[in-house]
C-alpha cells in the first residue's frame, strides 16, 4: 500500500475521523448546555431542599429536645415543690393533731374534775341527808324507846329535837355523861 495514499485515520489509528469528532463534541456540548441548564438547577434545587429539610428537622428536634429538657426541669421543681409541700401539710397535720389531743385530753380533764366535784357534792348532799334522816330515825326510835321505858308519852316534837340534838352532839363529842333520867326530866 505503498502507492496509495492513506487516510491520516488510517494510520494513526488514535486519532478519530474529524467529522466524528466534530459532530461528537457538538453533541456533547449540546448535552452539556441542556444538563448545566435544566438537570443542574433542578438538582441543586432538590439539593437545597432537601438540605432545608434536614436542617429544618434538625432545628425542630433541637427545639423539641429543648422543650423537652425545659419540662423535665418544671416537672422536677414541681415536685420537688410538692413534697415539700406534702412534708409542711404533714408536719401540720401532726402538730394540729398533737394539739388536738392535748385540748381533748385538758378538756377530758376538766370534765372529770368537774364530774368528780359534783359527786362530791351529791355524796355530801346524800350524807347531809343520811344523817337528818339517820338522827330523825334514831330520835323516833330512842323516844319510843324511852317512853316505853317510863311508861309516858314523850312524843312532843320539841322537846324531842332538843333531847335526840343533845344527844347525838354529846356521842359525836365523845362526852356522853350518864344521867338519870328522873332528874333531868324535873329539870325540863
Amino acid at each position: 500500500m505503498p502507492g496509495q495514499t492513506e487516510e491520516p485515520s488510517a494510520t494513526l489509528p488514535i486519532l478519530p475521523y474529524l467529522p466524528e469528532l466534530v459532530f461528537g463534541l457538538i453533541a456533547f456540548g449540546i448535552i452539556y448546555w441542556v444538563v448545566k441548564a435544566k438537570v443542574v438547577p433542578n438538582l441543586e434545587k432538590a439539593y437545597a431542599e432537601r438540605t432545608e429539610a434536614i436542617q429544618g428537622g434538625i432545628h425542630k428536634a433541637e427545639e423539641a429536645q429543648a422543650q423537652a429538657q425545659a419540662a423535665l426541669e418544671q416537672y422536677q421543681a414541681q415536685l420537688t415543690e410538692a413534697r415539700a409541700e406534702a412534708s409542711r401539710i404533714r408536719e401540720d397535720a401532726k402538730a394540729q393533731g398533737a394539739q388536738i389531743i392535748a385540748e381533748m385530753r385538758e378538756q377530758a380533764a376538766s370534765e372529770a374534775a368537774r364530774l368528780t366535784g359534783i359527786a362530791h357534792k351529791q355524796i355530801e348532799a346524800e350524807r347531809q341527808q343520811a344523817v337528818v334522816s339517820l338522827r330523825a330515825d334514831v330520835g323516833r326510835m330512842s323516844t319510843d324507846l324511852a317512853s316505853r321505858i317510863v311508861g309516858e308519852s314523850l312524843h312532843d316534837e320539841t322537846r324531842q329535837k332538843g333531847i335526840v340534838e343533845r344527844f347525838l352532839a354529846e356521842l359525836e363529842s365523845g362526852d356522853v355523861v350518864r344521867e338519870k333520867v328522873g332528874s333531868k326530866t324535873e329539870d325540863v
